[in-house]
């Protein structure tokens, strides 16, 4: 329901829309959030690890926003066009029904610096009046800017990012902000454009008939990369859905993945597990590659494979590992984490972090994503270059060297390193595949050490992962603590999914970390990962339990499960990373690592139904 603007006024929580009520718009280098109510809450420029421009979801006061509604009473729906990442947001009123048709043109190669975000109003039945309030805060709301007006223009400028307003309608302003109010009768529209300008990119206004070119090229270019997949199956929606949502979150300068578009959207409101996910973490990534490669998407994850190769420079063979777990979309290696204490935080959850100081830590398993990624990109993509086999053979070899040695695995614990389970298990994934290739290819390889390392991991698990006391794989050696990482044991191929074994764990899992399909990482309480708090159910590892529910032949219950975690997504199919107890989005939004798991899934469970 939206009346006016009022419907952020008031204190605390309700000033704040939920993570949930939020669509994502980009352009292949960055995204916006728009919310149901029309508002643009999140927004960086030029790119996704830019300070912020629009961060009003995560301090309604200082963070800026650009707002966009009817001034009546009126309820909301927003839907995507088909096919597509344009956003609609319509307004239902007494008098009419008017719509935002919201988007971010995908530039060629003479606008790649422009960086325009488009709002097309348009009145489709009666009419409807409009207000709009454009409040820039750079910085992540910190760097001061002045408003110049120039040419029926709103130039924004600060120190770092100048934005120019364009309109067709006239508009009000002050020294920062810029504010409308317009009609709309039947059949009219209005359009606002947002570019970034500079001494090579020129303010250009967007009149009427520029939008409509931009409009049908951007609905164009997302129809075309589409009509790539090769699913055919159940779900299709939903998969495609996920798909493009995937694409959103590429980095097209570098063909860099990052593993959510947003900072510091809480894993539970209040609480401190808040972070920066707009990096490539090199799991998230690969896994992306896996998902996009079983739909056809091959340029995604050759852009990614040249990314490996191109921007991320090996670091020797000392104890922390040839690769870090994540880099700037960049490249870079260093991601210092600071706190933002001027933002309050997402409905007041502190601290607001930007950077990541999970930069240094050491996570085993990242090197069996990876090179499982690059085993099925030769697979069904290309055949992989020289180039690439040797930097496998350099991560195999420092695999097998260090693989014994305790790690912050998957979960990125603050709590002090473990001889985690699922780091052995990926380590024994990336030398298997290896052995794979190199046996597929005839590539010069080391196949008798190889091969003794692969074994030795094996046992290692089987003898000391495996708790009696459990009758369960548990979370790391020596413990009773059970892992719903440990799910990739079969998805990984490392045991049979009908294994004695395995399916005591499975039910062990489903007993301990399972709630309506919903699955928990862990408990913290039984395994203490440094920091202070619950929180929710991990969405990734929901459809996991369903792709191995799938394998072990529990085809039924699977699909009762995956039906379930659909309704659990967002109006227009998205999902957080995690779900509180009351089916509420929370964390960072949307999350890669969800949408890859749902295509895996879905696959999976498609191909069992037959």
């Amino acid at each position: 329901m939206v009346e006016g603007f009022e419907h952020r006024a008031g204190d605390g929580a309700s000033r704040y829309l939920p993570v949930a009520e939020h669509g994502l718009i980009g352009d292949l280098q960055s995204v916006a959030l728009v919310g149901t109510d029309g508002t643009i809450d999140w927004y960086c420029c030029p790119s996704f690890d830019s300070p912020s421009v629009f961060a009003s979801i995560l301090d309604a006061d200082r963070g800026g926003s650009f707002e966009l509604a009817t001034t009546t009473r009126a309820t909301t729906k927003q839907f995507y066009f088909p096919d597509t990442n344009v956003l609609i947001t319509r307004f239902f009123t007494d008098d009419g029904v008017g719509e935002v048709q919201d988007f971010m043109p995908v530039a060629g190669s003479g606008e790649c610096e422009r960086h325009r975000l488009i709002r097309r109003v348009v009145c489709v039945r009666g009419s409807v009046p409009f207000r709009t309030r454009v409040a820039p805060r750079f910085g992540y709301g910190a760097e001061p800017h002045v408003l110049r007006p120039h040419d029926g223009m709103a130039i924004f400028e600060s120190a770092s990012l100048t934005l120019a307003l364009t309109s067709t309608v006239p508009f009000e302003h002050d020294d920062r902000d810029a504010w409308a109010d317009f009609k709309l009768a039947e059949g009219d529209a209005e359009v606002f454009a947002l570019d970034r300008i500079s001494d090579c990119v020129l303010p250009r206004g967007c009149p009427h008939a520029e939008a409509d070119r931009e409009f049908n090229a951007t609905v164009k270019f997302w129809r075309r990369w589409l009509s790539s997949s090769r699913y055919r199956g159940r779900w299709r929606e939903m998969v495609h859905r996920s798909a493009l949502t995937l694409k959103l979150l590429t980095y097209a300068p570098t063909g860099a993945i990052v593993a959510a578009p947003t900072t510091s959207l809480p894993e539970r409101i209040g609480g401190e597990r808040n972070w920066d996910y707009r990096y490539v973490w090199v799991r998230d990534a690969a896994f992306c590659v896996y998902a996009l490669l079983r739909l056809g998407f091959t340029d995604e994850a050759e852009a990614f494979m040249d990314f490996l190769i191109r921007y991320v420079s090996l670091r020797g063979d000392g104890a922390d590992g040839p690769l870090q777990i994540m880099y700037g979309i960049d490249g870079r290696t260093d991601l210092p984490e600071r706190v933002l204490d001027h933002l309050e935080g997402h409905r007041g959850s502190s601290p607001v972090r930007v950077g990541n100081d999970a930069v240094g830590q050491l996570q085993l398993d990242i090197y069996g994503a990876l090179i499982d990624s690059i085993y099925l990109y030769d697979k069904w993509g290309q055949p992989i270059s020289s180039d690439h086999w040797d930097q496998v053979c350099t991560l195999v070899d420092w695999v097998c060297d260090h693989w014994d040695q305790p790690d912050e695995g998957i979960w990125e614990t603050r709590g002090g390193r473990r001889n985690f389970l699922y780091s052995r298990l990926m380590c024994w994934v990336a030398i298997e595949r290896a052995i794979r290739l190199a046996n597929h290819r005839g590539l010069p390889a080391d196949l008798r050490r190889w091969r003794e390392a692969r074994d030795t991991i094996y046992r290692r698990i089987m003898d000391r992962g495996w708790s009696a006391e459990r009758r369960a794989f548990v979370q790391y050696e020596g413990g009773g603590v059970l892992d719903a990482a440990l799910l990739m044991m079969p998805l990984g191929k490392f045991v049979s999914p009908t294994d004695p074994k395995w399916l005591s764990t499975l039910d062990a899992l489903t007993a301990d970390l399972v709630s309506d399909s919903l699955v928990y990482r862990y408990d913290p309480q039984a395994s203490p990962d440094g920091l202070r708090g619950e929180e929710g159910t991990f969405s990734i590892c929901s459809f996991w339990y369903v792709e191995a529910m799938v394998r072990a032949g529990r085809v039924d219950e699977a699909r009762l499960a995956f039906e379930k975690m659909l309704t659990y997504a967002n109006h227009l199919g998205l999902y957080a990373e995690e779900i509180s107890r009351t089916g509420e989005q929370q964390g960072n939004f949307p999350q890669a690592f969800t949408h890859l798991a749902l295509i895996s899934a879905a696959f999976n469970l498609d191909r069992a139904l037959g």
